[in-house]
């Protein structure tokens, strides 16, 4: 086992308990991760060691407090939102709707701020929600950067779970979705997440051109524009910039 693949492998497993709201058993983790259960063991037991994991009375795992420790250290999404603000309410009072920034956790994206338009009828995610990343206009250009090994995995862990009828049901048609949104610059959430929601996302990177959050507006369907894309991707490429 090279040291990459403990790397790859100990990213899977943390990523793996966090998408448990309670402590978790090796066996779960072991189906969840595609490990064998003794590997899955031995790496759980160095993350132990090292403070990233921890066991409870009953055996199961969860995440370590040093990992909060840690978090509490990294800046970027704090600085992230105050160079993204102003710009996101400036493309807010240009199409008069609401403007989302996410990161990527895992096989989710997270909303991490948003603005809202002064207006009865809008279109509102709460900050901290989550949703999957095939039914997300930013989603989808994450999983392109990801990679089609990745997108193979994804569809095999999440089963591509469909919320509306226009999901996306199959891994064939989220390849063409995903490739076609990163030959544009730019995807779209036509009803997918929401039936009645159109959203348009981007990505944001930073200066080593690494994907650090996505960009996206939300809208009632007859209400999105085709002209709001360059408006969006323009508002993309400034918080880039200051990054």
């Amino acid at each position: 086992m090279s040291s990459i693949q403990v790397i790859d492998r100990s990213v899977s497993l943390l990523d793996a308990i966090s998408q448990h709201d309670k402590p978790i058993s090796l066996k779960i983790l072991s189906a969840d991760t595609g490990l064998h259960p003794s590997t899955a063991f031995r790496i759980l037991g160095a993350l132990i060691e090292a403070g990233f994991v921890e066991k409870d009375s009953a055996g199961h795992y969860l995440l370590g407090k040093k990992l909060v420790r840690l978090a509490a250290k990294v800046k970027r999404g704090v600085d992230l939102r105050e160079q993204a603000i102003d710009i996101m309410e400036s493309l807010r009072d240009a199409i008069g709707e609401t403007v989302n920034l996410t990161v990527r956790e895992g096989d989710e994206v997270v909303y991490i701020e948003r603005v809202t338009p002064n207006r009865m009828m809008r279109v509102e995610q709460v900050i901290g929600s989550r949703a999957p990343l095939h039914v997300t206009a930013v989603g989808k250009l994450m999983l392109a950067e990801l990679g089609e090994h990745f997108i193979h995995a994804y569809c095999e862990r999440s089963g591509l779970k469909s919320y509306t009828s226009h999901t996306v049901s199959t891994e064939k048609d989220l390849l063409n979705l995903v490739h076609q949104a990163s030959r544009q610059g730019f995807a779209y959430d036509n009803e997918e997440a929401e039936e009645g929601v159109g959203c348009i996302g981007v990505l944001i990177t930073d200066r080593t051109k690494s994907v650090v959050a996505g960009l996206s507006i939300s809208a009632p369907i007859e209400r999105r524009k085709e002209e709001w894309v360059t408006l969006v991707k323009d508002a993309g490429r400034k918080i880039s910039e200051r990054l």
